[in-house]
Parts: C-alpha cells; sequence; structure tokens
C-alpha cells in the first residue's frame, strides 16, 4: 500500500495554477524539471530516491526531465506527449473534459461481446467513433482497443510503449479519447483497454539510466531484463496507472497482456484487491488476462476472465490442418482437447508441453464466463508470416459452424474487426522504427519464420512484409467502406455479415439471460473434429451444441426434445430421424424439462 513517502508518480495538478511533481530516481545526484523556455526549477530530494517539486505550472506546459545535469528524459509517466516519446511531456488537467453520460455504470461482464480493434488503422480516436453505431447495431457490447501507451512513431501495435500513462499523441489527444468512450457508452458499448505491464519498448525508455532498480538482470524476458515488482515504487507506477485509464478516463475494463512474464504473483493479487478497492459500486470494471501459464487460480482472486488460447490454437488446427510453432501442442487427439476445452476451460491442467514444461492448472470448477474464447485476434493473425484471416485457410463452412460455436457457446466471444463481414485484409506486424533498430526488428521478423518449411530458403523470407515500411501498415486496413456504404458490399460479405448478425441476436434472446450460474456438463467426442457438448444454464435449462468440423458425417445420437435455435445445414427433424450430423455443421439447442418448444422461424 502507498505510504506518504511514495508520490504519485508524474505531474499531478494540484490546482488551476499549480502542479506537483514526483521522479523516482534513486540513481541520480540531482533532477531538475526543466520547461520549453528553457527555464529549469530544481527537485528537491526526498527519501527513498524521490524528487519531487511543487511550482507554478498551468495545465498544458511542456516540461521535461534533466539528470544529473546531462541527460534529459520525458517523464516516465507522462499524461501526454507533444510530438513522440522523445519530446516535452504535457501537464493534463485530468478533470477538464466535460463527461456527457455520466449515469453510466458499465454492463454486467455475462453480457459481453467483444470487438478487439486497432485504433491507429481505423484512423485515430475520432475515427473509431465512427464505427459504434454499426458494432452496436449488429449486437458488439464491448469494444477492446489494443495498446494505446506512447510509443516510437507514429505506427506500431502498441506493445512497444513506453509511456503507459500517455495516450498515444498520434491518434489524438486524451480528451479525443474520452470523447470516444463517452460516445461508447451512448450506445450501451463498454470500453476495455489492453495494457501492457511486462516490458517496455525498445526505444524511448529511459528509465534504467537513473533508476535501475526498476528491473532485475536476474531474470530476463524476451524483452531484456525482467520489470522487478518487488519494489513499492513500481507496483505503485503501474496499479496508478490502471486507476487512471478506469478513473480519469473511465473505461470499464482492462486485459493484461502477457502476465506470464510478470515475475511476482503477488503483484497481480494486490493489482485486482486495489482496481477493487478503489472503483467504488455500482461501477462495473472487468479486469482480463492474457497468460500462458493457465493459471485459473488468478480468475478466483480478482479477475475475471482469461483469452482462452487453448481453445483458439485447438480450433485452428481442426479449421486448418496446420501443425507448426505452438500448434504442435494441439496436433495429437484435437478434438479430444477440443471436448476438453468446452467442457472444462483449458486444455493444459498441468500436462507438458512439446517443451517438456508443466503448463496449466485445473479449470473445470470456473464458470463458462471465465474464459474468452475467439477464433482470431491480432496475435493470431498478424504473426502469420502474411498476416492471412481464416477465410482465406479454411472452408468458408466450416468457419460458419466454427462461428456458431464461438457466439453461441457460454464462453465469453471476442471477434477481431472485419470478422463480421468476412474481411479479407491481412493484419500484418508493423512499426515504424528508424535507423539500426529498424534494421533490426526487420531481421528479426524474419528470422522467427527460418524454421518454418515454406520460408526455409532465405530468399523467401525476404518476402515477409518489412514491419516499418508505410505499405505495410496500410495492407492492414480493413475495407470497412463495404459495409458502410449503401451499395452492395458483395454475396460473400453480405452473407458473412448477416450470419453474424443473425447469431448475435440469437445470444442476446437465448443464452445471454441465462449465462449467470451457467457451469459445464462435460462435452463428448463423436468423431473426428466432431463433439457434443451441454451446459446446464442459469435457469436450469441444457444448452447443447452439435458440432461437426469435418468435411465427413458422423452418426450422433440424436437429443429427442429440444428447442431448436440455430442450424447451419440440416434440420432438427433430419437430425431426430437419421442420426446423422452432416459436415462443417454446429446444431445449437436448448432442452427444458424435457418438452419440446417450437421456435417461430
Amino acid at each position: 500500500m502507498r505510504t506518504d513517502e511514495n508520490w504519485r508518480h508524474g505531474a499531478v495538478l494540484m490546482d488551476a495554477e499549480h502542479t506537483r511533481f514526483a521522479l523516482w530516481a534513486p540513481d541520480a545526484r540531482d533532477v531538475s524539471v526543466e520547461f520549453e523556455n528553457q527555464s529549469s526549477v530544481a527537485m528537491l530530494p526526498q527519501k527513498d530516491g524521490w524528487f519531487v517539486l511543487e511550482v507554478r505550472c498551468p495545465a498544458g506546459t511542456h516540461y521535461r526531465f534533466r539528470i544529473d545535469d546531462e541527460l534529459k528524459v520525458p517523464d516516465p509517466a507522462s499524461r501526454a506527449q507533444a510530438d513522440g516519446v522523445h519530446s516535452f511531456s504535457v501537464v493534463v488537467d485530468s478533470s477538464a473534459y466535460r463527461w456527457q453520460h455520466t449515469a453510466w455504470t458499465g454492463r454486467p461482464w455475462h453480457e459481453a461481446v467483444i470487438y478487439e480493434l486497432h485504433v491507429g488503422v481505423l484512423g485515430g480516436y475520432a475515427e473509431v467513433e465512427k464505427h459504434l453505431p454499426h458494432l452496436a447495431k449488429l449486437g458488439i457490447t464491448a469494444i477492446e482497443l489494443m495498446p494505446l501507451a506512447q510509443f516510437p512513431g507514429d505506427r506500431n501495435w502498441g506493445y512497444d510503449g513506453v509511456l503507459p500513462y500517455a495516450p498515444q499523441s498520434s491518434y489524438g489527444t486524451p480528451d479525443q479519447l474520452k470523447h470516444l468512450i463517452d460516445t461508447a457508452h451512448s450506445h450501451g458499448l463498454m470500453v476495455i483497454l489492453d495494457v501492457v505491464y511486462n516490458h517496455f519498448g525498445p526505444d524511448g525508455n529511459y528509465l534504467g539510466n537513473y533508476a535501475k532498480g526498476f528491473f532485475r538482470d536476474d531474470i530476463k524476458t524476451p524483452w531484456g531484463s525482467s520489470i522487478d515488482f518487488r519494489r513499492r515504487q513500481v507496483r505503485d507506477y503501474f496499479i496508478d496507472n490502471a486507476l487512471m485509464w478506469l478513473l480519469d478516463y473511465r473505461f470499464d475494463g482492462l486485459r493484461l497482456d502477457a502476465v506470464h512474464a510478470i515475475n511476482d504473483p503477488t503483484f497481480l493479487q494486490e493489482f485486482a484487491q486495489q482496481v477493487r478497492h478503489h472503483v467504488e459500486a455500482p461501477r462495473q470494471v472487468w479486469l482480463n488476462l492474457e497468460n500462458e501459464h493457465n493459471e485459473a487460480s488468478l480468475l478466483a482472486e480478482g479477475f475475471d476472465a482469461q483469452w482462452n488460447d487453448d481453445g483458439h490454437n485447438t480450433l485452428h488446427v481442426l479449421l486448418t490442418g496446420e501443425s507448426e510453432a505452438y500448434y504442435s501442442d494441439f496436433t495429437q487427439e484435437p478434438t479430444q482437447k477440443l471436448a476438453r476445452c468446452l467442457g472444462e476451460g483449458f486444455v493444459y491442467q498441468g500436462e507438458n508441453t512439446r517443451h517438456g514444461h508443466q503448463r496449466g492448472e485445473p479449470s473445470g470448477h470456473l464458470p463458462p464466463s471465465a474464459f474468452v474464447l475467439f477464433l482470431q485476434n491480432h496475435d493470431q493473425i498478424g504473426n502469420r508470416a502474411y498476416g492471412e484471416r481464416l477465410p482465406l485457410l479454411t472452408p468458408a463452412p466450416a468457419l460458419r459452424a466454427a462461428t456458431a460455436l464461438l457466439l453461441l457457446s457460454p464462453m465469453i466471444p471476442l471477434m477481431f474487426m472485419g470478422d463480421e463481414w468476412g474481411a479479407s485484409e491481412p493484419f500484418l506486424f508493423f512499426t515504424s522504427h528508424h535507423g539500426e533498430l529498424a534494421d533490426a526488428v526487420r531481421e528479426g521478423r524474419r528470422a522467427e519464420f527460418a524454421d518454418f518449411p515454406a520460408f526455409a530458403d532465405e530468399e523467401k523470407r525476404e518476402h515477409i512484409p518489412d514491419p516499418n515500411a508505410h505499405s505495410t501498415f496500410e495492407a492492414s486496413r480493413p475495407a470497412f467502406d463495404v459495409v458502410f456504404l449503401e451499395t452492395d458490399i458483395g454475396s460473400d460479405h453480405q452473407q458473412w455479415l448477416a450470419l453474424y448478425t443473425r447469431l448475435l441476436a440469437l445470444r442476446h434472446q437465448h443464452i445471454v439471460p441465462r449465462l449467470l450460474g451457467a457451469r459445464p456438463l462435460g462435452a463428448t467426442v463423436v468423431g473426428h473434429g466432431a463433439v457434443i457438448a451441454r451446459w446446464q444454464m442459469g435457469d436450469g435449462q441444457i444448452l447443447r451444441i452439435d458440432l461437426n468440423l469435418s468435411e465427413h458425417p458422423v452418426k450422433v445420437v440424436a437429443s429427442e426434445h429440444g428447442t431448436v435455435v440455430f442450424e447451419t445445414l440440416p434440420n432438427a427433424a433430419e437430425l431426430s430421424r437419421h442420426g446423422t450430423l452432416n459436415p462443417y455443421t454446429a446444431i445449437v439447442s436448448l432442452v427444458e424439462n424435457d418438452v419440446l418448444e417450437e421456435q417461430d422461424e
């Protein structure tokens, strides 16, 4: 917990004319605040490596810190940057924006239908607003923004951020971001932010120059030295950042990136406790994890859900037949793995991976809503050499059946921007680095695929798009005009949009009202790529999904009594009479007290 000797990081506006600056710089001899007019004021040293200054300084002032009269750096807790990660920081009045929808308190988690998007490829905060009516009409209830922390350059996935408190300046101003969130709330949409607390990007992070204790050299991550979460100042830096997003910007939730790279489990526990303590009822905020370790225990300790990579990987193997890299952990008995995912949440619950490491904890006791299921996301598309989406990799009927499972299962569904109309544009890995760093990123990207048979030839790897090329970024823009134009958008796009619209309407009508208290009843393998999964819903009804992702029909024991909610190919009567589940089929039914209830078509 914070004490009086642990200051709030960064520039905090005390009143209209005064700002308090605080920098944790235990390795510095002296620190000054330098303003854009080149005047500077010495900061006062405090206990435990802090330097603090309260000075006459209104919102909008540009400033930076000067360390030991030599190094000039932006505020590591800058609330806004004038122009990029190396520029002056800006004093921000966090209370200046006038919220229009102050009665908004969020939505229950079980209502979540998440739409992940990248603000940059859509054109910035103001441009994202233009998509909100379409998403709300479709049945989306939450948009999830890829990371916004200020990164080097103006194009980046966001995972190279170095100033976690500063919304990316090339996307718009802090108030424009607040306006986006305010507008989303007017459409009934939650807004979730992806945050990166496991590392800093490679360009623009100066912390190691004056606060070496922010990192620990004895533990390495894929991005360098691990962040030292044992230190109070480091913990507060990230906890306060989360509270800024949730309280000042009124985000409805956070998705914590790659928490398996956070080498202190007590930090995550404290993080959740502090968020729950500071966000007062009746507001509802949601905390989601990406966690390679499948630590189910965290989902009972303040976190609401985890991105279920196991579910995605299993479905991807069944849909595409791909078996390279991490997919190789799911190629043995993939149908059995799908059944375990649907019946228990995680596939890996302590078993060894291909590397011989134990992975995961038992998860069958958790509710289905503790797992976020997806067929695609930024990682699973963008980490491909050419960023191909599933419509280019798998038969359309199989993808339609998998989409029915995604949108009508009791897990929380997540889709990636453009999925709803079958977008075929790639989503490539892009950055805007320069010089030696740009060369290193480009060559590192190509080296990632050296072990793939398709890229064993170095000449072939040369054709992998350069992350720093502007054309790579432009190619990643989904052609949303095909959705918004009044003209014909093409039969394939129309069919996908109609499918998503219908399935989401069914989810909101039949699944969401019954999700609270739902629990899995297990799943049965009936053939390769074919399973029958059952859940008892909160009102006692039984939800059943008969799924066949293979190209061959399978024999099943048909439900004698049921209410058909959705079917892709056969009708319920055919299933009952012949006991056959056709290829590429999903049939979803609700059963109540063994009484057949007809639904109006």
